[in-house]
C-alpha cells in the first residue's frame, strides 16, 4: 500500500535534488535510505521535473541510484531529447510561416523556456507549443495553421468565439505532430494578469530554437508571465516553481521591484511575491532584496504561500478537488476576486451550450441563461447531498 509519508519524504528530497543550488548533504541522507528510487522517480514524473532529476543526479556521480533504474533513465534522456528536437523544429516551421505571413507572434514556455532558463531543448519537459499573437491576427494566425495541416476540435470559428473565445486561446492538433495552443491574451477574459500582449511586442528577443530562430518572451516580461501563470493555475505542478526559481537565480539583475509595481499595477502584486516566496521555501532560493520588506506587508501571500506548498507536500491526496476559480487567487484585492467571479459567472461556455443547444442567432441568451443554469445546477447538487 502507497505511504502517504513516503510521498511527502520524495516530495521533499526532489525539492532538494532540483533546487538551483542542490542540497547534496540531504540527498545523500534521503535517496536509498529514507527514501526508495520508485517513488522519487514517482514524485519526478507528477512534477514534470525528470530532465532537471536526471541532471542532478548525474552531477552527484548517481549515488543511490539502483543499478537497474539508470538505464530506463537514459532512454527516457534519449527519447525526450529526440521529442525535443521534433518540437523545436516544428514550432520554428509555425512560427516562420506565420512571420511570413507579416503577423506577429512570440513563443513562450516549451521548447522556448528550455533554452532560455537551462540552456538545452532537452533540459526541461514539455509537451505542446505555446504562441500568442496579437488578437487582430487572430483569424489570419489561425488560417496559417490550418494550412500546415492544424485543426481545431471545432471548426466552426463563430463557435469557438462564442463558447470558448473566453479562455482567449484555442488548441490546434495535427495528425503527425505535438498540439499548439494559440494564444491571444495570457488569461481569460475575466481575471486580470501582470503582463499583458501590448507589453511584449517590443521587447522580444530572438532565440535560436534547434536550427531556427523564434521570437520569444524573456527577461522580466518573463518573470511576470511565469509568475502570473503559475498563480493561475495555483501551483500545483513544482516544475513551474523550478522554472521561476532558476530564473530569479540566474537573473538577479533584473529590476524586480520594477517588476513588482508593473504586476501591482495590473493589481497582481501578490503574484510576484508568492511566486518568489515559494521558490525560496521550496528551493532555497532567496527572496531578490527589494521584496523583502514587501512580503513582510502581505501576510495574504504567506497565507497563500503555506496552503500551496501542503498541496504539494500531500500530492495528489492533499489537493482541493475542485479546479473552479482557483485563479482569481491572481487578483490582489477581494472586490477583484469578486468581480472575476461576477464576470465568469456571467460568461457562456460551451457547457452552456450543451445544456441548451440554440441557433446561432439566439446564442446572446446564453448570458441571461447561464446564472440560473448554475444557480440550478447548484441546487441540485445540495439536494443530492442532502440525500445521500
Amino acid at each position: 500500500m502507497w505511504d502517504h509519508r513516503l510521498e511527502v519524504a520524495a516530495f521533499d528530497l526532489l525539492c532538494a535534488l532540483v533546487r538551483p543550488d542542490v542540497d547534496a548533504a540531504f540527498v545523500r541522507q534521503s535517496l536509498g535510505r529514507k527514501v526508495p528510487f520508485d517513488a522519487l522517480l514517482r514524485a519526478a514524473r507528477e512534477h514534470s521535473l525528470r530532465p532537471q532529476l536526471i541532471r542532478a543526479l548525474a552531477t552527484l556521480g548517481w549515488e543511490g541510484v539502483p543499478a537497474i533504474q539508470r538505464p530506463a533513465l537514459e532512454n527516457f534522456q534519449q527519447l525526450h531529447g529526440a521529442l525535443a528536437l521534433g518540437m523545436a523544429e516544428q514550432l520554428g516551421r509555425v512560427s516562420d510561416a506565420i512571420l511570413a505571413r507579416g503577423l506577429r507572434c512570440a513563443a513562450f514556455k516549451g521548447a522556448t523556456l528550455a533554452v532560455i532558463l537551462y540552456g538545452s531543448l532537452s533540459a526541461r519537459e514539455y509537451t505542446d507549443i505555446d504562441l500568442i499573437v496579437p488578437a487582430e491576427a487572430l483569424d489570419d494566425a489561425e488560417d496559417v495553421l490550418e494550412a500546415l495541416g492544424y485543426a481545431s476540435d471545432h471548426d466552426d470559428r463563430r463557435f469557438r468565439r462564442a463558447f470558448l473565445g473566453y479562455q482567449r486561446q484555442t488548441a490546434f492538433v495535427h495528425p503527425a505532430q505535438a498540439a499548439i495552443d494559440l494564444h491571444w491574451d495570457f488569461t481569460g477574459v475575466h481575471l486580470p494578469f501582470p503582463l499583458t500582449p501590448a507589453e511584449i511586442w517590443d521587447s522580444l528577443e530572438t532565440i535560436k530554437v534547434g536550427q531556427r530562430d523564434v521570437p520569444a518572451i524573456t527577461g522580466a516580461d518573463l518573470a511576470l508571465l511565469l509568475a502570473g501563470h503559475g498563480t493561475k493555475e495555483r501551483w500545483r505542478s513544482l516544475g513551474w516553481v523550478v522554472d521561476f526559481a532558476v530564473l530569479v537565480a540566474c537573473r538577479r539583475d533584473l529590476d524586480w521591484s520594477a517588476i513588482y509595481r508593473r504586476a501591482q499595477a495590473a493589481g497582481c502584486g501578490d503574484n510576484v511575491l508568492l511566486a518568489c516566496r515559494l521558490a525560496e521555501r521550496l528551493l532555497g532560493v532567496a527572496v531578490p532584496s527589494v521584496l523583502v520588506r514587501l512580503l513582510g506587508q502581505r501576510p495574504r501571500v504567506e497565507t497563500l504561500a503555506s496552503g500551496m506548498i501542503d498541496e504539494l507536500r500531500q500530492g495528489e491526496s492533499g489537493r482541493k478537488t475542485g479546479r473552479n476559480l482557483v485563479d482569481i487567487e491572481l487578483c490582489d484585492r477581494r472586490l477583484d476576486r469578486i468581480a472575476a467571479s461576477v464576470r465568469l459567472a456571467l460568461t457562456p461556455t460551451i457547457s452552456d451550450y450543451r445544456a441548451m443547444p440554440l441557433p446561432s442567432a439566439l446564442w446572446p441568451l446564453y448570458r441571461v441563461t447561464r446564472p440560473f443554469r448554475l444557480a440550478a445546477s447548484a441546487l441540485a447538487s445540495r439536494l443530492q447531498l442532502r440525500l445521500e
